[in-house]
C-alpha cells in the first residue's frame, strides 16, 4: 500500500490511473482473445449446423405436405367414385325389390293409383 502511495506522489494520480486503465484494457483484451473468441467461433459453427438442419426439415415438411395433399386429393376422388358406385348399387337393388318404382319420368301412375290419391 505504501508503494502505491509513493508512486502516486512521484508520478501523480492521473498518470497512475491511466496506467491502471491501460493494464485493465490489456487484461480484458487478453481474456477475450484467449477464452471468449474460441467459444464464439464454436457457437457460430453450431449455429450454422442448426440452421442447415432447420432448412432440411423445412424442405422435408414441404415435400411431406405435398404428398399428403396428393393423397387427400386421390382419396377424395376414390371416395367420390365409391359413392357413385354405391348409389348405382342402391338404385339397382331398389328396382329389383320394388316392381312399382316411384312415379317419375320413368314410370307413370296407374288409374288405381290416381283414384287412391284422389280419395275416390
Amino acid at each position: 500500500m505504501d508503494e502505491l502511495v509513493n508512486i502516486v506522489n512521484k508520478y501523480g494520480f492521473p498518470i497512475v490511473a491511466a496506467a491502471g486503465m491501460g493494464y485493465f484494457v490489456y487484461f480484458v483484451w487478453v481474456w477475450v482473445t484467449t477464452e471468449i473468441k474460441p467459444v464464439i467461433g464454436q457457437a457460430n459453427g453450431t449455429l450454422i449446423a442448426l440452421i442447415d438442419r432447420i432448412r432440411m426439415l423445412d424442405n422435408d415438411l414441404i415435400r411431406l405436405n405435398q404428398k399428403v395433399e396428393t393423397v387427400m386429393e386421390l382419396r377424395g376422388k376414390t371416395i367420390e367414385r365409391e359413392r357413385i358406385e354405391a348409389e348405382k348399387d342402391i338404385n339397382q337393388t331398389r328396382r329389383k325389390e320394388d316392381p312399382n318404382p316411384p312415379i317419375g319420368p320413368k314410370r307413370k301412375a296407374t288409374k288405381e293409383e290416381i283414384k287412391d290419391a284422389a280419395g275416390d
